[in-house]
C-alpha cells in the first residue's frame, strides 16, 4: 500500500456517515451519505477505485454493512478500532469534535499510517459474536434479578408472588444461557474442533475461555504474534511511573474486551495452581513483593502466550513437571 494513494475518511453513525475526500487541491471536500443501500451507491459514484481507499472506525455495529458493500464493489477499505483513532487525536492535539473533523482525521490517519486491509469475517464468526453479545445481556439481566431478589429479601411484607416471579425468570435466563452456550460450542468444534481441544489442554483454560479466544482471534489468525494479541485484548500489565521518586501502581490496559479479561484473570486463579509455568511466574512476582492482583494478571497475560504458542505450532500442552 502506497502513500498516493487518495486515503478517504468515513465518520459513521446509525443514520448516516460523513465523507472527507481531499481534492486536486489539496484540501479536503465533505459529503453526507444515508447509512443505508442508497446512500452506499451514491458513495460509490464519488470514488474512483483505482486509487481511493476507505477507512473507517469499527463503531458498534454500523460500520459492517458499508464495510461489506464497499469490499463487494472491489474498493479497497480499511477498519480501524476508534481508541487508535482517538490516540491519533490526541497525538494530532487535535480539540474539535464535529463529524467533519472526524472525518478528516480518519482520512489522515490512513494517510500516515497505511493500516492493513479489511475483509468480511465469515459467517460462522459472525454468527458466534452475535450469541455472545446477546448471552452477555442475559447474563447482565440474570445478574440484576439476582440482586433484585436480594434486596427484595429485606424488605418487611416479602410478595410471595414476586418471589416466585423472579426464581422463574433467573431460571429461564440460565437455561437459555445454557442453550445458545451450547449451540456457540457445536459450531465452535465444527470450525476448529483441533485448536479447541488444543486450548482446552491449558492447565487453568476451560470451554468458554477456549471458545472465546477462537472467536476474537479468528482462530488465532488476526495477529502476527502474542503480544499483539494481549494488547487487543488489554491483558498486558503497563507500570506507570514518573522519574525516580513518584511511582504508580501496575494497571491493566483497558482497551480491550472486558468479558475475554474477567474470563482470563478468573482463570488465573487456577492456572497458577495447576499450571507449572504460572504458578512459577505467580510465585517468583509475589515473592518480589508483587501484589497478588498484578501476579495474577501476569498470569492470565501468560496463558493467552500460551494459547497463541500451541495454536501456532498446532500442538497440545505438555506440563513440566
Amino acid at each position: 500500500m502506497t502513500k498516493n494513494k487518495n486515503y478517504i475518511g468515513i465518520d459513521i453513525s446509525k443514520l448516516s456517515f460523513d465523507v472527507a475526500v481531499k481534492m486536486k487541491n489539496e484540501k479536503y471536500s465533505h459529503f453526507k451519505f444515508s447509512n443505508d443501500n442508497e446512500g452506499f451507491i451514491k458513495f460509490r459514484e464519488l470514488l474512483n477505485q483505482n486509487y481511493a481507499i476507505c477507512v473507517m472506525e469499527a463503531s458498534g455495529p454500523y460500520y459492517l454493512k458499508l464495510a461489506a458493500f464497499l469490499f463487494n464493489s472491489k474498493i479497497s477499505v480499511c477498519v480501524i478500532n476508534p481508541l487508535v483513532i482517538r490516540r491519533f487525536s490526541q497525538m494530532r492535539m487535535s480539540r474539535t469534535k464535529t463529524d467533519k473533523k472526524d472525518a478528516v482525521m480518519i482520512a489522515e490517519y490512513g494517510k500516515s499510517q497505511t493500516p492493513n486491509l479489511w475483509k468480511p469475517e465469515a459467517d460462522y464468526v459472525l454468527e458466534i459474536k452475535q450469541m455472545h453479545a446477546y448471552v452477555e445481556q442475559m447474563n447482565k439481566s440474570r445478574t440484576g434479578l439476582i440482586r433484585q431478589q436480594e434486596a427484595f429479601k429485606y424488605n418487611v411484607a416479602e410478595s410471595l408472588a414476586l418471589k416466585e416471579s423472579l426464581e422463574k425468570m433467573i431460571l429461564l435466563l440460565e437455561d437459555e444461557i445454557a442453550l445458545i452456550e451450547n449451540k456457540m460450542a457445536v459450531i465452535i468444534k465444527d470450525q476448529h474442533n483441533e485448536l479447541f481441544q488444543q486450548l482446552k489442554s491449558i492447565p487453568g483454560i476451560g470451554t468458554k475461555t477456549a471458545m472465546l479466544l477462537i472467536v476474537i482471534s479468528g482462530g488465532f489468525t488476526k495477529f502476527d504474534n502474542a503480544r499483539q494479541l494481549s494488547s487487543y485484548v488489554g491483558i498486558s500489565p503497563r507500570i506507570f511511573e514518573s522519574g525516580t521518586s513518584v511511582k504508580g501502581k501496575s494497571k491493566i490496559c483497558k482497551m480491550g474486551m472486558s468479558r475475554i479479561r474477567a474470563m482470563l484473570y478468573v482463570c488465573s486463579w487456577s492456572a497458577k495452581k495447576c499450571n507449572n509455568a504460572c504458578k512459577e511466574l505467580y510465585d517468583r512476582l509475589v515473592e518480589k513483593g508483587k501484589a497478588k492482583k498484578i501476579a495474577l494478571i501476569a498470569v492470565a497475560n501468560k496463558l493467552l502466550k500460551q494459547a497463541f504458542a500451541l495454536a501456532s505450532k498446532n500442538e497440545y500442552y505438555l506440563q513440566n513437571n
